[in-house]
C-alpha cells in the first residue's frame, strides 16, 4: 500500500515561479537582510530584548538551557514559518538558545533522523510523532510533542484532467470513478501523518474507501506538484504553498480544503523525543518560548504576515514565489476553475494561544484514525499514550511566562464534515464507528 517514496524528473520552473534563481541570489540576500533589520528593530521597539520579559529568566541560573545550540528540522511548508522566524528574528536569543533550521527532504527522513539523534527537535506531522511512539510503520521510539505549530492550511487537489472530468469534489469523484473505472492514484505524504488521515477521511465521507478503491501513494511534499505533472497521481493532500503552486502551474485544482473537514484542526507540531525532553528540560522549554513568540508575531498583523512570506518563500526554506505563499496565509483562496473566496478559517499560527496548546484529544484522534485504517491492529490505551506523549506541563509554564492563555481542559470537542462529534471521551467507539474503514 506504501511504496517508497517518488523522486520527480526535473522540470523547468513555471516562469511566474523562478525569482529564486542564482540571478536572482544576491538581490535576495540583501533583501533578507533588511527584512531582519527591520524585524530586528521592531523587536528592540518592543522592548522584547534578552531579559527584558519574563522569560528572559529561563536563560540563567537553575533554568539555563542545557544545550544552547538546537538543530531543528523542517520540511518546505508553509507552516515551518514559526521555527524559521523565531530563528530570523532573534527570538531563540532570549532564551539562551540558538536555533538552526534545517531543510529536510521528507517526512521520512525527519522521522529517521529524530530517532537516531541527527535532529534535536523538528516541524513534524502530528501523526508520524504517534506512529513512532507506537512503532507503527518503522522503528519505535518514545517521543514527545511540545506545542502544536499551526492550525488549518491544507488542501486536497485533484489533476487538472481529472477535474475537466467532472470531478470537482467528493462526491462528484466518486461518480466519476464509478463511471470510469481503472486505477486511481492518490498520494499523501507519510502514512501515519495529517495529510494521509485528511485525505482517508475526504475519501471515505465520500464512499470511497481509499484501502480498496484505490492506490495510495507516499510522496514528499515539495514533490507533489512535479509528480502530477508527469501523471504520477489523480489526486494528492498536502500543506502549502503545493496546493496553490498546482493552480499556478495549471495542473490542479483544489478540490477541498482540510479546514473544511474539520475547523481549526491540529496539523504539524513542534515534535522531539522523550530522551530529549529527559535530559534537556530548560533547553525544550526555551525553544517551546521562542517558537510562542513567533506564532504570535506572525498572526499579529497582516504585515508581519507578508513578511513571513517575504521570508520563507527563500531558497533556504520554501523556495517558490511568494505570491505561491501569501495568498492562502491571508485567507484568499482560489479553486483553479474560476471560484475564488476568502476564508476565515486560513492557517494559523496563535490565535491567542489556542492553536500551541498541546490538546490530549488531538494526538488522540490521529490514533482512532491509525486503528480505522489498519494502522494499528488493537486499539491503544488513548488517553495514555497521549498523556505520555504531549507535554502539557513543559507547555503550560512556557506559556505561563508569556502571558499567554491555556485552556482548563486538555480534550476539546469539534464536528467534522460529516457531521461526526470527536471529543475524545470514548476513542474506541468513536474509532469503531465509521462504516467505511479498513
Amino acid at each position: 500500500m506504501y511504496p517508497a517514496e517518488r523522486t520527480p524528473e526535473p522540470r523547468p520552473e513555471h516562469p511566474l515561479l523562478n525569482h529564486h534563481s542564482l540571478e536572482a541570489a544576491q538581490p535576495e540576500l540583501s533583501r533578507r537582510k533588511v527584512l531582519q533589520a527591520a524585524s530586528a528593530a521592531a523587536i528592540g521597539a518592543m522592548g522584547v530584548g534578552a531579559g527584558s520579559l519574563p522569560g528572559g529568566a529561563w536563560a540563567a541560573g537553575s533554568d539555563k538551557p542545557e544545550k544552547e545550540e538546537v538543530k531543528i528540522g523542517f520540511i518546505p511548508l508553509t507552516d515551518c514559518a514559526s521555527i524559521v522566524m523565531a530563528s530570523v528574528l532573534g527570538f531563540d536569543k532570549k532564551y539562551g538558545v540558538k536555533i538552526i533550521p534545517s531543510k529536510e527532504a521528507s517526512w521520512a527522513g525527519v522521522r529517521d533522523k529524530l530517532v537516531n539523534g541527527e535532529l534535536d527537535m523538528a516541524h513534524v506531522l502530528y501523526g508520524l510523532v504517534y506512529g513512532v511512539h507506537l512503532g507503527e510503520t518503522g522503528p519505535k521510539k518514545d517521543m514527545a510533542v511540545l506545542m502544536t505549530l499551526n492550525n488549518n492550511g491544507q488542501a486536497i487537489s485533484l489533476s487538472k484532467k481529472l477535474a475537466d472530468a467532472g470531478a470537482v469534489d467528493g462526491p462528484s469523484l466518486a461518480k466519476v470513478m464509478a463511471k470510469d473505472k481503472r486505477e486511481y492514484t492518490f498520494a499523501q505524504t507519510f502514512p501515519t501523518g495529517t495529510h494521509a488521515m485528511w485525505l482517508y477521511y475526504w475519501l471515505a465521507s465520500a464512499g470511497i474507501n481509499p484501502m480498496k478503491d484505490a492506490k495510495v501513494i507516499t510522496v514528499p511534499p515539495p514533490q507533489m506538484v512535479a509528480n502530477m505533472r508527469v501523471g504520477n497521481m489523480d489526486g494528492f493532500c498536502v500543506g502549502e504553498p503545493w496546493n496553490h503552486r498546482a493552480i499556478i502551474d495549471g495542473i490542479g485544482v483544489t478540490a477541498n480544503t482540510t479546514q473544511d473537514i474539520w475547523k481549526d484542526h491540529p496539523e504539524k507540531v513542534l515534535g522531539t523525543t522523550a530522551d530529549f525532553v529527559k535530559k534537556y528540560p530548560n533547553t525544550a522549554r526555551a525553544v517551546v518560548m521562542a517558537v510562542l513568540e513567533a506564532s504570535r508575531w506572525i498572526d499579529a498583523s497582516l504585515s508581519n504576515k507578508n513578511k513571513m512570506a517575504d521570508t520563507i518563500a527563500d531558497k533556504s526554506y520554501v523556495n517558490t514565489s511568494v505570491d505561491a505563499i501569501n495568498q492562502r496565509i491571508l485567507g484568499r483562496y482560489q479553486n483553479g476553475l474560476g471560484k475564488t473566496w476568502d476564508d476565515p478559517n486560513y492557517m494559523k499560527f496563535f490565535s491567542d494561544g489556542a492553536v500551541n496548546f498541546p490538546y490530549l484529544s488531538d494526538g488522540m484522534w490521529f490514533l482512532t484514525q491509525h486503528k480505522r485504517w489498519g494502522l494499528l491492529k488493537e486499539h491503544p490505551d488513548y488517553l495514555a499514550t497521549a498523556k505520555q506523549i504531549n507535554q502539557i506541563e513543559l507547555y503550560k509554564q512556557a506559556a505561563s511566562a508569556l502571558n499567554i492563555s491555556v485552556p482548563k481542559d486538555p480534550l476539546r470537542s469539534s464536528k467534522l464534515m460529516d457531521g461526526v462529534v470527536w471529543d475524545g471521551k470514548d476513542p474506541k467507539k468513536y474509532a469503531d464507528s465509521f462504516a467505511v474503514r479498513a
